[in-house]
């Protein structure tokens, strides 16, 4: 991937907001990312929201029709493939076309045929659309006519919740991700538990020590991030590049959903002491998160770093679409996508192990849902909030762990600290890169160029083999951001929404490397504050750019913005902005438990959009 003339791919980003890990990415989805690959150093997350994201093909689709309402085996389903190169020429739609997917009159086969007509799986692993130029944005559950309507001031809604009166609850969180995914819901679960509630937080086992010694409960969740996230980066964290591909995915997602039942009601697995969730703190890459949740009869409230809630302000960050009239439904399509792709599993699990009824095929979504509440984990001195975000979505603020209080760095690091000006890091976290030999050798050169000292995080992806020792550059095993990068003059990553959030808390200005999943999407947020270069993918990843990149980084003017920007951030607290969010969202009064009403998570994805 990493190569100086890599091979060309028909990945133009969208001009204003678009794409970026996550996930689902997914991120998976995985965040973010999409999984957010900070590795062990940030958020991202980055993931979830989050995330980065794991869809499967073909061989994936639904082989179920609906027949009077009942479900029947189709022989024949209508497919939805990789486009091939010759045929990823969009054709344009007409509104009322695009527009019949939120209409429950229409057959499944139909609006199968018609996802498979208006929809182009790009290589990098985005769904690409277009739709009529002048079509206006309330077509499509946008505009005046959208459901979501504001409570007025949203703050005085959050300042308002008194989170001490809130009585001791049980609370399981769902996260499925990389280290930076589960980070930010470590800080979060250490402030409800100053509030006095047990945490649990059941997420891989790769990161139960991490979870201990902050002071949670823990409990295994199935999936290896690792091989998550390498799957995430050769497919770009969509659809699988072959059939091959399909079996390695699913089981990682099959063993993901079919944890998370236990997860809310079995005992400690260590000190069998019993656990019964109250409530759910999700993100997007679990998936089966609103059907446990509704065979449990709790709450749940849903927590990302990339969007996920309809609006007509931007696009899906999964989607390329470059009219706004098409924004809000690149939401439907994206989530139809990934509904296409788990829709067999999801219906398993309600069946065999949660005892409820099958969902039928584009009769909901997968989290967008306006009636579950959603909290997005970014500043909004970032991006701010959305004009069509109602009362049930809130943008927290970016959610720090404090790490760099207790961390003792290796003296051999604050020496060379000390021995020169502030170096630029660079680092993918946990991201596996294909050829770390040459991207090495590429940052080398770049940093030699432009007379910078430099720290190469080796990460996951074993950056920083060095045919000789070099005294501007220093190799890092792992460290956390909050305290390395203060150290820094300018930060060059992946742009999972943690580690980005690290680097612009330190006023570093950030270079982002997008491999996948929602990462593009913090790229250009970054430009476009103009704290950063334009995004480079990573396969498009060259010494020339890299070197255009750190030039523009040390332009006196782009640190003066970095600067403040940091300084808006300042006084933001995200954790205890998602635990306020979460308290407000919760139902004042439970369910009467004889209801046969239908629950949150019965779906429909006509709601979700705002086209009811």
């Amino acid at each position: 991937m990493a190569a100086d003339s890599p091979k060309k791919r028909d990945n133009t980003a969208v001009n204003t907001a678009d794409e970026g890990e996550v996930p689902v990415v997914m991120d998976l989805i995985v965040g973010g990312s999409g999984f957010d690959h900070s590795g062990s150093n940030s958020s991202n997350n980055n993931g979830n929201s989050s995330a980065g994201k794991s869809f499967s093909r073909v061989n994936t689709l639904p082989t179920e029709k609906i027949n009077g309402g009942k479900l029947e085996h189709d022989l024949n389903p209508p497919k939805l493939e990789r486009s091939k190169t010759e045929r990823q020429q969009n054709k344009n739609i007409l509104a009322s076309e695009a527009a019949q997917i939120f209409d429950n009159n229409i057959s499944v086969q139909q609006k199968l045929k018609l996802l498979n007509r208006i929809a182009t799986v790009k290589d990098d692993g985005t769904v690409e659309f277009e739709v009529p130029g002048d079509v206006e944005p309330h077509t499509f559950g946008g505009g005046p006519a959208n459901l979501y309507t504001e409570c007025g001031d949203e703050e005085e809604c959050l300042d308002a919740t008194d989170l001490q009166y809130i009585p001791p609850l049980q609370i399981v969180m769902l996260i499925v991700g990389t280290r930076g995914d589960v980070q930010p819901f470590v800080a979060i679960g250490k402030k409800l538990q100053d509030y006095g509630h047990r945490v649990r937080l059941a997420t891989h086992a790769n990161f139960k020590e991490f979870v201990l010694t902050s002071g949670l409960e823990f409990f295994p969740l199935g999936g290896d991030p690792k091989v998550l996230a390498g799957y995430m980066v050769k497919n770009k964290g969509f659809l699988p590049s072959g059939p091959s591909e399909i079996p390695v995915q699913r089981n990682q997602m099959k063993e993901i959903i079919y944890s998370l039942l236990p997860a809310c009601k079995d005992p400690d697995m260590d000190s069998n002491v019993p656990f019964k969730a109250d409530a759910i703190i999700a993100n997007p890459p679990a998936y089966g998160h609103t059907h446990v949740a509704e065979a449990l009869k709790i709450p749940i409230h849903i927590f990302f770093t990339m969007p996920w809630t309809p609006t007509s302000e931007f696009p899906h960050p999964l989607s390329r679409v470059k009219q706004s009239a098409g924004y809000r439904l690149s939401y439907q399509i994206v989530d139809s996508m990934i509904w296409l792709g788990i829709r067999d599993m999801i219906n398993d699990l309600r069946k065999k192990k949660l005892k409820l009824r099958p969902v039928t095929y584009l009769s909901g979504s997968q989290g967008s849902e306006t009636d579950i509440p959603h909290g997005y984990i970014w500043s909004p001195h970032l991006v701010p909030k959305p004009k069509d975000w109602g009362p049930k979505v809130d943008v927290v603020g970016f959610c720090f762990l404090d790490l760099a209080s207790n961390y003792e760095p290796p003296q051999a690091l604050v020496d060379w600290l000390n021995a020169g000006p502030k170096p630029i890091y660079v680092g993918f976290g946990s991201l596996p890169v294909q050829e770390p030999q040459k991207m090495t050798e590429i940052i080398v050169e770049a940093l030699e160029i432009t007379k910078q000292r430099g720290i190469i995080n080796k990460g996951w992806g074993g950056l920083g083999d060095l045919a000789e020792p070099k005294e501007s550059i220093y190799l890092l095993d792992n460290c956390p951001h909050d305290w390395l990068f203060p150290h820094c003059a300018a930060v060059v990553h992946h742009g999972g929404a943690g580690t980005t959030a690290a680097g612009l808390k330190a006023a570093c200005p950030t270079s982002i490397i997008p491999f996948f999943g929602d990462q593009p999407f913090w790229g250009e947020r970054v430009h476009d504050r103009g704290v950063g270069p334009p995004p480079i993918s990573i396969d498009e990843f060259s010494l020339d750019k890299l070197v255009e990149a750190i030039k523009f980084m040390l332009d006196p003017q782009v640190k003066e913005r970095a600067i403040e920007l940091a300084k808006a951030m300042e006084n933001e607290d995200g954790v205890t902005g998602a635990v306020k969010a979460f308290f407000k969202q919760l139902p004042r009064k439970k369910a009467d438990p004889d209801s046969t009403s239908e629950t949150s998570s019965s779906f429909s994805i006509s709601r979700c959009f705002g086209c009811a």
